[in-house]
């Protein structure tokens, strides 16, 4: 899966190429939170004294004994038990587990919407630990792609593709050639570009099953949703319907089960918007969702398969809480420019402006941000305006002729709205904001065959997940924006 050239989202009398160069690991030096400690950085042991004291000697003496005493009893414990690990299943726990059951490799992926990393330890939740303790985890939660919203962080995951690459710029948005406007409900394939790891499996003659994911209804390529293996979405289906349906796929003829499946709860992010993150509604969200996790994993075990399926849990994004003093409002910056309702694409946390033909965008963006700087306005310095070409690069979010003109980053809790007037003044919780936020990380455990069990890693952003999954299914995966290391990093070899 090295990266290949792809097509950049341009208008459609245009056509120009990237390569695709974006790694996440590459980032590691310069991003802390990438980087394993090395030996460097490990804490120094304190320095030794010697005394010559015999009180000192014979406590010395002692700890030792009861030091060995104690290994000693260890040891004989751990190899008389009949569940004990021995030197092989320690070696052998350095390549991949063969599949007992399963013809083939089997990928589970699993979405938790709005899971901000943290949750999991919000309670007890013991079968997420289950799966953290023996699979493989981002130790410090996984990275979605800018904005960090539900649409363009779901499709990330399953085509390795930045927004500006996918299409799917924002949660909706309109598109400035064709003056046509995209909803959550739009399943047109001309919006939705890239190729999701969906129509992979299908490409390579292996069935797929999606139970709700953003893009799974548009038909794409050899990709039909058809009604046996796609589910249109529908939001009333209670959640243990979905687990069920999920497990029926594996009463299938044993060569007909898909070789990728997907499953989709919209919690806790319902409760996130409402109560924010800190709410005890969330963690019954989180306790609820650990609950449909153990009744999967029963339903697999019951199966036989769950040692020989790829799960994967994750999360779209993080949340954060937001409350009424907390506002930018648009209409404050008068003195310096107008800035009417029909300019603005989106508010916030993504404060999106298209000005009409006959406007400078950079004397917009000028003006709005001397006017936020001012000290003036209320909360002006927790927003700045860019050109989206002056954007930072790492946010990759300037390639596509869908994405407005002008950019507004919102600082982490704060919201923009048009007028004091119509201010709803509630609290709350949101997302969508700067990716590098630490808030809006979510979760990412991986359970099966080609993971080790116990294993941490560095976090990464969600754009590496495509490769992974094609990967793991032995597939040739389009091009994109993830790593071709990344997989190699992850995964355990097969011996």
């Amino acid at each position: 899966m090295a990266s290949t050239p792809f097509s950049v989202l341009t208008p459609p009398s245009t056509t120009t190429t990237t390569t695709t160069t974006h790694s996440s690991l590459s980032e590691e030096a310069s991003n802390p939170s990438m980087a394993l400690l090395s030996s460097s950085q490990l804490p120094s042991p304190a320095p030794q004294r010697h005394s010559s004291s015999p009180i000192l000697f014979t406590t010395l003496l002692i700890t030792t004994c009861v030091s060995i005493a104690s290994a000693m009893a260890f040891a004989f414990l751990l190899f008389s038990s009949p569940s004990h690990v021995s030197a092989s299943t320690i070696i052998s726990s350095s390549f991949a587990r063969p599949l007992t059951k399963l013809p083939h490799p089997v990928v589970l992926l699993v979405s938790s919407d709005g899971f901000r990393y943290g949750y999991q330890f919000k309670a007890p939740n013991p079968n997420i630990h289950r799966l953290i303790s023996n699979g493989t985890e981002a130790e410090a939660g996984l990275i979605p792609v800018f904005p960090s919203l539900t649409f363009p962080n779901h499709y990330s995951i399953v085509t390795g593709l930045y927004p500006a690459y996918h299409g799917i710029i924002n949660n909706q948005f309109t598109d400035p050639i064709s003056g046509e406007a995209f909803s959550m409900a739009s399943h047109e394939p001309s919006w939705w570009l890239g190729e999701p790891v969906w129509e992979t499996v299908v490409n390579h003659g292996l069935n797929a099953a999606t139970f709700f994911w953003p893009g799974s209804e548009v038909k794409k390529g050899s990709w039909t949703c058809s009604p046996e293996f796609c589910r249109q979405y529908n939001g009333s289906v209670p959640f243990e319907q979905r687990v069920d349906a999920i497990l029926d796929y594996f009463d299938l003829p044993i060569n007909e089960i898909p070789s990728l499946m997907t499953l989709y709860f919209e919690d806790p992010d319902h409760q996130g918007h409402q109560f924010g993150p800190d709410d005890p509604t969330i963690t019954e969200a989180v306790v609820h969702v650990d609950e449909l996790l153990g009744r999967l994993i029963a339903g697999l075990e019951k199966r036989g398969v769950f040692q020989d399926v790829t799960l994967i849990l994750l999360g779209d994004h993080g949340m954060v809480g937001t409350c009424d003093k907390k506002i930018i409002f648009l209409d404050d910056l008068a003195p310096w420019i107008d800035v009417p309702s029909d300019w603005v694409q989106s508010l916030s946390p993504l404060l999106a402006i298209t000005p009409p033909s006959g406007f400078s965008a950079s004397q917009v963006v000028e003006k709005m941000n001397e006017g936020l700087s001012s000290g003036k306005v209320g909360n002006g310095e927790h927003v700045k305006m860019y050109l989206k070409e002056d954007l930072p690069e790492r946010l990759h979010y300037s390639a596509s002729y869908r994405i407005p003109p002008i950019i507004g980053l919102v600082a982490e809790g704060y919201k923009v709205e048009m007028r004091r007037a119509e201010s709803e003044k509630e609290c709350g919780g949101a997302h969508g904001y700067d990716n590098a936020l630490f808030s809006m990380r979510s979760i990412f455990v991986a359970h099966g065959p080609q993971f080790a069990r116990g294993r941490k890693i560095p976090s990464f952003e969600n754009v590496e997940i495509y490769n992974l999954i094609a990967s793991i299914l032995k597939l040739k995966g389009a091009p994109n924006n993830g790593s071709s290391s990344f997989s190699d990093f992850v995964l355990l070899p097969f011996a």
